[in-house]
C-alpha cells in the first residue's frame, strides 16, 4: 500500500536535490521539476501530513467554499482562511470576490453545474469515463485573481469503491501542496460517503512542482522528521443529491481524529505583482 506522506517527501527531496533553478511570476525563484504523480491508499488513513502540522480547517473551509460555488473572500475570512487576501489586494478588485474561480467553474461553468452532474452520474452511470470536473476556463481565466492551480479532477467507480485523481498545473510543494492533498482526500471521502461507496485511491497528477528559494531550509527540516501514523476522518454525511438538489455538508459534519503531527513550520507565501 502506498502512503501519501512517503510520496510527498520523496517528491520534495527530488526537487531539493535534483530540481533545476527556474524563475517564476513572483520573482522569488524556485527549484523545479516537471511531471510527477503522487498516490495514496485511503486504507492507510486520511492524507493529512504528519511531518509538519497542516491546519485541516483551512482545507475543509476551502473545499466547502468551492463546492458551494462561492467566490467571495468573506466566507474564507470568517473561517480563518487569509492566504487569498494578498492575491485579492494585488488584483485591484473591489467587489469582495476573487473572480470566477474554482467555485464558479465547478458549479456554473457556462451555465452547467458540473459538480451536481458528477454526483448524479455516479448514481446513474457509474461506469462512465466522463466523471470529471474542470476549473480551467480560458474564457474566464483573465478575470480571476489567479487562474486555477489544481484545474480538474476525475472519478473512477467500481460497484463497491471509488478513486479520485486530480490534475494540477503548478504545485507549491512546501506550502500549498499539503493542503491540496488534504482537500482532494476530503473530496474523495465526501463523494464516497454520499454515494455509499468505499474511498480507495487518491492520485495527484502534477505539472510544475517547485520549491521556492525561501523554503529550502524549511524543506530540509521537514525531511529530517519521522512520519507518524495518519489520522482518521469522521463524516456525518457526504455530498449527495436529494431529488434534483445538490447537498453539501457543513463544517460541523466533518472531523479529523487522532492527528498528532510534528509542529508547524513557518514559511513566507510568495505573491506576484
Amino acid at each position: 500500500m502506498i502512503n501519501i506522506e512517503e510520496e510527498y517527501l520523496g517528491l520534495m527531496a527530488g526537487i531539493l536535490y535534483g530540481g533545476k533553478p527556474k524563475e517564476d511570476r513572483t520573482k522569488t525563484g524556485t527549484l523545479s521539476v516537471f511531471g510527477r504523480m503522487i498516490r495514496h491508499d485511503m486504507k492507510l488513513g486520511f492524507p493529512l501530513l504528519t511531518t509538519k502540522k497542516v491546519f485541516f480547517n483551512h482545507a475543509l473551509t476551502e473545499l466547502l467554499w468551492i463546492s458551494n460555488g462561492r467566490t467571495d473572500i468573506t466566507y474564507l475570512n470568517e473561517h480563518g482562511v487569509t492566504y487569498w487576501d494578498s492575491d485579492y489586494k494585488r488584483s485591484g478588485r473591489k467587489d469582495g470576490t476573487l473572480g470566477p474561480i474554482y467555485g464558479h467553474q465547478w458549479r456554473y461553468f457556462g451555465g452547467v453545474d458540473q459538480l451536481a452532474d458528477l454526483i448524479r452520474s455516479i448514481k446513474t452511470e457509474p461506469t462512465s469515463r466522463r466523471l470529471l470536473v474542470m476549473a480551467w476556463n480560458p474564457v474566464d481565466n483573465s478575470d480571476m485573481v489567479l487562474p486555477p492551480c489544481h484545474y480538474g479532477f476525475q472519478v473512477y467507480c467500481t460497484p463497491t469503491h471509488v478513486d479520485l485523481m486530480w490534475q494540477q498545473r503548478s504545485a507549491d510543494v512546501f506550502l500549498g501542496l499539503p493542503y491540496d492533498i488534504a482537500m482532494y482526500g476530503l473530496l474523495l471521502e465526501l463523494i464516497a460517503k454520499g454515494a455509499g461507496l468505499i474511498p480507495r485511491k487518491l492520485i495527484g497528477s502534477l505539472g510544475d512542482c517547485h520549491l521556492y528559494n525561501n523554503h529550502l531550509d524549511q524543506a530540509k527540516l521537514q525531511l529530517s522528521r519521522d512520519m507518524k501514523p495518519l489520522p482518521q476522518l469522521e463524516l456525518n454525511r457526504g455530498i449527495r443529491m436529494v431529488e434534483d438538489q445538490l447537498i453539501i455538508p457543513e463544517h460541523k459534519d466533518v472531523r479529523v481524529i487522532n492527528y498528532n503531527p510534528h509542529p508547524s513550520i513557518k514559511a513566507e507565501l510568495s505573491v506576484g505583482t
